[in-house]
């Protein structure tokens, strides 16, 4: 998917084990099928997950998780990944990697909700859980930042997708949230990265979230992606109702769902039907208002 992407295998995995962790390494090792695009994950036995990053902008995702997540996890209503070690590089691979804890479940598609309105609701107490968390030291969130960081990004993304695209529905939808009053508040912890990729369910109810890379504190607008990537009609207005969301930051919240949308789109339009399958129901979302 990346230019300069790192590949694994079985093999490597196997290798790294057997010279950093050797008490694991004679558990059976299982690659496990994502569209996530940052890090490949091998099942570890039946009760732990290998995580590495494929390419050099989530290296820093390794550390990030290591720092917080143990410490967010009590405080969470959900589960959250439960980071066991933290390995170097080694055996040809250039960087750090993990064992966490596996997590059962299946991805949270809205089709998979058994109620999505409780689905929302327990997706918004997730969140306001997080925003309560002490902030000190707190490293600031990618996606935290004003929208209008974002704008050179979304136009030539616009101008890359061509016909794919309503462009000017999706130029005129920009323009709206983009416009919307910025952020006054104090910064807030942000998962940043809310998406049925990174969201568990079990028997139809939500049951963790997964992948912090995006950690990190700014304007909450970015927790609002999954109104429009998961959500719809009556859970979409749930979940706004139990964060008790006013106006501006909805907009913000619709520019950041479009901004990522649109920016993930020719970039993966070749290598990652599922993130192109997604990125355009959330358009499709967003331009239903």
């Amino acid at each position: 998917m990346h230019e300069g992407e790192i590949r694994t295998d079985v093999g490597l995995v196997g290798r790294l084990l057997a010279a950093q962790f050797p008490p694991w390494a004679s558990l059976p090792i299982q690659r496990v099928a994502s569209a996530g695009t940052d890090n490949a994950l091998y099942r570890l036995g039946s009760e732990l997950v290998v995580r590495l990053p494929r390419i050099h902008w989530a290296v820093g995702q390794v550390a990030l998780e290591h720092r917080w997540l143990p410490g967010f996890a009590p405080l969470l209503p959900l589960t959250i990944p439960a980071p066991l070690a933290m390995g170097t590089p080694g055996e040809g691979y250039p960087y750090p990697w993990s064992v966490y804890r596996w997590l059962d479940g299946e991805n949270a598609t809205f089709e998979r909700l058994s109620d999505p309105c409780q689905a929302a609701v327990a997706l918004a107490e997730f969140i306001r859980a997080l925003q309560k968390i002490d902030t000190t030291g707190a490293p600031l969130s990618g996606r935290g930042m004003p929208l209008a960081e974002r704008d050179t990004q979304v136009r030539e993304a616009i101008a890359a997708l061509g016909t794919r695209v309503d462009t000017k529905a999706v130029t005129v939808a920009w323009e709206r949230a983009r416009g919307a009053p910025a952020w006054e508040g104090p910064p807030l912890w942000s998962h940043g990265d809310l998406h049925t990729g990174n969201l568990l369910i079990v028997k139809g109810a939500l049951s963790a979230v997964i992948d912090f890379g995006c950690l990190g504190v700014g304007d909450p607008a970015c927790e609002l992606i999954v109104a429009w990537n998961l959500f719809t009609g009556r859970s979409r207005n749930a979940f706004r109702e139990a964060l008790n969301v006013e106006d501006a930051l909805w907009e913000r919240g619709r520019g950041w769902a479009l901004s990522v949308a649109l920016i993930a789109l020719p970039y993966y339009w070749e290598t990652n039907p599922k993130i192109v399958q997604q990125s355009l129901r959330t358009l499709d979302q967003l331009l239903t208002r």
